[in-house]
């Protein structure tokens, strides 16, 4: 059953950066951002999010959520909750500056009734709010509209999120606790400043690292290990998803040059390169639980390297062979493979490495002959198991 999300920002951050502490960076957008992602992961369908004031820097986040489809609107008095929240729906409540790991907010997701993520009362929750003499809110709770609206009633000068809970702990609201390893790793915390938010970013991001990549070929087995770790230094260093995509387009278009020139090795080793860069570009979306691009934006890149081989190769058989790998490609992003193992699955780094091999023994032309061979096979495989 959908669900709606409640989300806070009204709280400034402890280090007087100014601004709001909802807005801080965090996995290259800001935090309540990321909590509105996590709230839709986990099957949330519109988003509310309690202000105080509407700066600029929320007024963009609001923006760029509204650009990926998700359902979200800024309410800054309890009259406008009153007529806007669900009546037939519970709601995912998120603390502001509460951040915790996709798998406790799937499980609250998927939960029914009022129930509350705690943590045992210990020096590593102290940055908790407490809810009783052992336990301490851990930043996440699940609210039936009963509570919700028994608690709406009483509009006055409060903190709703704090006053939800505090509801839920006296009808005795079933309690979810986190395991300490949660907070001591940073899978759970109330970040309150950008060094901390960093910190944390790096810890939850990390626990998702061994994430299978909907990929085949050289990039599922070679290039996605590498993306992470690339993707996971390039999301520290603040580096936007889009820019090192456009850096993928632009050295894919570079590397024609010296492919013109006929100097087609080094220009395939740049196009594998910026292929690599795609594949990053694509975990800092992962990292920032965005959905992958599937526009043109996600097929620049592979198409100007399949034009640098069709153009190296100077034949109709490299000409063929080019198109069909871009049909793969296709199949892959939009992710219609048939049931296909990832080895199955011929795609343009697995290309380019047998072409770069093929011209560095002077077997250039055999190697066209097998990557048209191996081409026709992956396509038969994507065909014959998709199911009937």
């Amino acid at each position: 059953m959908s669900f709606a999300a409640i989300l806070s920002a009204s709280r400034a951050p402890a280090d007087s950066s100014g601004g709001l502490r909802a807005c801080l960076h965090f996995a290259g957008q800001t935090l309540v951002e990321y909590q509105a992602r996590q709230a839709v992961r986990a099957g949330a369908d519109r988003i509310f999010v309690m202000v105080s004031v509407i700066t600029p820097a929320l007024s963009q986040a609001v923006d760029r959520l509204s650009a990926d489809g998700i359902a979200v609107a800024l309410v800054r008095d309890m009259v406008s909750m009153v007529r806007d929240a669900p009546r037939d729906a519970d709601v995912l409540l998120i603390a502001d500056g509460a951040i915790v790991s996709q798998a406790h907010v799937d499980h609250l997701g998927s939960a029914m009734g009022d129930t509350l993520l705690v943590a045992d009362d210990s020096r590593a929750s102290a940055p908790l709010e407490r809810i009783d003499a052992g336990q301490r809110w851990a930043g996440l709770a699940r609210i039936s509209p009963a509570l919700l609206f028994g608690t709406l009633d009483m509009i006055g000068d409060w903190d709703l999120a704090l006053t939800l809970v505090r509801s839920a702990v006296q009808k005795g609201a079933r309690r979810i606790t986190v395991p300490e390893a949660d907070l001591l790793e940073g899978r759970a915390a109330m970040v309150e400043s950008q060094q901390q938010a960093d910190l944390v970013a790096q810890a939850i991001t990390s626990a998702g690292a061994d994430r299978a990549y909907d990929r085949g070929g050289l990039e599922h087995y070679v290039l996605a290990p590498l993306a992470r770790s690339i993707g996971g230094a390039l999301m520290r260093l603040q580096v936007p998803a889009f820019q090192v995509r456009i850096g993928a387009m632009a050295l894919a278009a570079i590397a024609l040059v010296p492919i013109e020139l006929s100097w087609v090795l080094p220009g395939f080793c740049l196009m594998l390169v910026a292929i690599l860069l795609c594949d990053s570009a694509d975990r800092l979306d992962e990292l920032a639980l965005r959905p992958p691009p599937r526009g043109w934006t996600a097929f620049v890149a592979p198409a100007l390297t399949l034009i640098g081989i069709a153009l190296a190769g100077e034949s109709a058989v490299a000409f063929d062979l080019a198109m069909l790998v871009m049909l793969l490609t296709l199949a892959v992003r939009w992710r219609r493979l048939g049931g296909a193992m990832p080895w199955m699955v011929f795609t343009p780094a697995t290309l380019l490495v047998l072409l770069i091999i093929g011209g560095a023994l002077g077997f250039m032309q055999e190697a066209y002959r097998l990557g048209m061979l191996a081409a026709i096979a992956s396509a038969g495989a994507l065909i014959l198991r998709r199911p009937a």
